[in-house]
């Protein structure tokens, strides 16, 4: 079984690269490039960001001024990850809009379409079962159906319906044009269709890999001379015991990140007693932190010496530290992609006999801090590894990992 086998996106969707005139008198036919084929070939900036079928897609949907503007941001340096999301949520206000309205996303965008969008993606299932007319009408659903850009039964998630938002005033910022997000109508509309919105929050890893787990997916890594089990132990120690690190950070992870410390007691308790290894990883851009920022954060023990004995065997020293290994073991150049990380963490699940569509690679994250949080580790040193902003955020994983444990929940025996 493939262990870094890449999910794949369904984004496909037809796009002619050439089309024929109506007529051209004593002459022959001739070829004229299509709009679509010039968009595609300006959306190849993004070619390391975005799957071929997924620029295919975006070809038909966006316009020439949308690809202008995402090339303009690929060059800019924004975030990988943020820059594919903006984009796929670009293309989805304009197939929404034209499926809406029957014109092409205007900008700036006017308030009561804003106001429309919200309508359409946060409502109340229960007023729509008296009032049909209630939120999405019917064919716009099925219109962003058939380009498989719906998938939501019901009303949309709020933390989607908020991005997509996010991401339109985003957008509207970088062509100079002021846009109607901070309307008082809006923001007014929007906190009451939240109110009303009966979609509870999804978790984005239903259970959470914590301790217990993470020792059922190294019992899979049994072969210490085997490529894909040194690389998918270290890979699955190191995320969990820094800090439950995103699975881009994982996959962009460089041996230049890494600095060799000298080694530390394994009880800080007892310096006289034995010592592990320790790394310092420098993080670079992350979700929450720029290059400038220069945030570090350590692995001691199993975890550091884990990395060290992958990198040994693999003979790796620049470049990417988690890479492809082929089905025949051999190791690839190329970095492994988020979505690999993901992968790898799911097949593990499957060979330990826990049920994959339970766990994805965002349980590591959460799973660190629910372990944390069993183990009485203060809130703000957890964070200092985690790299969390939030502390409410943070805090909401300890809350949960404690609930159980008190006396509140056993009020009647």
């Amino acid at each position: 079984m493939r262990m870094d086998a890449e999910p794949e996106i369904g984004l496909n969707a037809p796009s002619p690269l050439l089309s024929l005139p109506a007529a051209m008198p004593d002459t022959a036919p001739a070829l004229l490039p299509d709009p679509t084929l010039a968009r595609e070939r300006d959306l190849d900036a993004l070619a390391g960001l975005l799957p071929f079928d997924a620029r295919e897609r975006l070809a038909v949907l966006l316009t020439d001024e949308d690809a202008a503007t995402l090339k303009h941001l690929a060059r800019s340096g924004m975030g990988a990850n943020t820059l594919r999301a903006l984009a796929s949520d670009l293309g989805y206000l304009e197939a929404w809009c034209l499926a809406a309205t029957g014109h092409p996303l205007p900008w700036p965008a006017t308030e009561a379409l804003a106001l429309k969008f919200v309508a359409h993606h946060l409502w109340d299932p229960a007023e729509r079962e008296s009032d049909p007319r209630h939120g999405m009408p019917s064919a716009v659903e099925d219109e962003l159906r058939t380009r498989s850009l719906l998938r939501v039964a019901g009303p949309h998630a709020v933390s989607t319906v908020r991005r997509r938002l996010a991401h339109w005033s985003t957008l509207h910022r970088f062509r100079g044009a002021d846009g109607p997000f901070k309307a008082p109508r809006l923001r007014t509309a929007l906190s009451l269709a939240v109110r009303a919105n009966r979609r509870p929050r999804a978790r984005k890893s239903a259970r959470a890999v914590t301790a217990v787990v993470i020792e059922k997916l190294l019992a899979t890594c049994l072969y210490e001379h085997r490529l894909v089990d040194v690389r998918d132990r270290a890979l699955l120690l190191v995320a969990f015991a820094s800090g439950g690190r995103r699975r881009a950070e994982v996959a962009s992870l460089r041996v230049e990140d890494l600095v060799r410390e000298a080694a530390v007691p394994r009880d800080p308790a007892d310096p006289d007693g034995p010592m592990v290894a320790k790394l310092t990883i420098r993080l670079g851009r992350t979700k929450t932190t720029t290059a400038e920022d220069d945030a570090r954060v350590v692995v001691i023990g199993r975890a550091a010496t884990a990395l060290i004995d992958w990198l040994a065997l693999s003979r790796i020293e620049s470049g990417a530290v988690f890479r492809r290994i082929d089905r025949w073991g051999r190791l690839g150049a190329t970095a492994l992609d988020p979505q690999s990380v993901n992968a790898i963490l799911k097949a593990r699940c499957a060979r330990a006999g826990l049920d994959p569509a339970l766990f994805s690679a965002h349980g590591l994250r959460s799973g660190f801090m629910t372990e944390a949080g069993k183990q009485g580790v203060p809130l703000p040193e957890a964070m200092q590894l985690s790299q969390h902003r939030s502390v409410q955020q943070a805090a909401r994983y300890y809350n949960e990992a404690e609930i159980d444990q008190g006396k509140a929940v056993r009020l009647i025996g």
